[in-house]
């Protein structure tokens, strides 16, 4: 229980800092073999996928009243209104990763998850994007200032997170400061994405679950979720104060150390 206790931890964290949940579950567990012997092969994703649905859940308590907001002002007066428009924006930036995700999600599952040397690679390139992105790109841009094809854009850009270690959250950061969203907007719209698409991933999952699998192992999945949830609602808020006055440089630099160090553990 320890393990899946860290394992949970590693998720509320990764989630949602530009480091990549995906790839940190799959290098803790399966190259340092970190709750190897709690979670077994055939429950690994739907582990992985039910400590995503606690991230997510912080997400929507974290944002309960931004959501509420967007879905009675989207229903009520559409696009004319700045948080009416959000939920619309929000829904067309979810299409591109959703049916991405539905076409190649068994490709990813069975080849990409397993090459941990590429997993790697994408933690350093994807670090020194997301570095380079914030670094020259102007602070002009809010939320509110957002246009449509701005939303459609950072949307695409889910669609390279698919592969762990590019991370959701530091694709479409890295994208938004590029289109000159200020850093705190970036991260918010980013939350904003996973919900539905995290959800999504949830419910598709649980299509092709056994459920004697969830049955036999409740504690760990009740667990894990609460854990993810609790650490996810505390990284939200701290992330979103270090970004008022501070940049991406630190998440750069741990990208590529970690990056390193699973490169040279597999090689040794």
């Amino acid at each position: 229980m320890i393990s899946v206790i860290l394992l949970a931890i590693i998720q509320g964290i990764a989630e949602f800092l530009p480091i990549s949940s995906s790839a940190h579950l799959i290098i803790f567990r399966d190259v340092f073999l970190l709750g190897k012997d709690v979670i077994t092969e055939n429950m690994e994703l739907t582990f992985d996928i039910a400590l995503h649905f606690g991230t997510a859940l912080a997400i929507l308590v974290f944002f309960f009243k931004d959501f509420w907001n967007m879905f009675i002002k989207g229903i009520s007066k559409g696009v004319k209104d700045d948080e009416g428009k959000m939920m619309w924006y929000i829904i067309a930036a979810t299409i591109p990763a959703a049916i991405a995700g539905v076409l190649f999600e068994d490709v990813i599952d069975e080849v990409i998850r397993t090459k941990y040397w590429l997993i790697a690679l994408a933690l350093i390139v994807m670090g020194i994007i997301i570095f380079y992105a914030d670094k020259t790109s102007e602070q002009k841009k809010s939320l509110k200032s957002m246009k449509l094809v701005d939303a459609v854009i950072i949307g695409f850009s889910q669609i390279f997170a698919l592969i762990p270690g590019f991370s959701r959250s530091g694709t479409t950061i890295a994208t938004a400061r590029t289109l000159k969203l200020n850093r705190e907007d970036a991260a918010k719209f980013s939350f904003y994405l996973a919900e539905p698409v995290v959800l999504g991933a949830v419910i598709l999952q649980m299509f092709k679950t056994d459920m004697s699998l969830l049955a036999d192992n409740i504690s760990v999945f009740i667990v894990g979720i609460l854990v993810s949830f609790f650490v996810g609602l505390l990284c939200i808020k701290l992330l979103l104060k270090y970004l008022k006055k501070n940049d991406f440089k630190i998440f750069m630099w741990y990208r590529l150390a970690l990056g390193l160090i699973v490169l040279t553990f597999l090689f040794i």
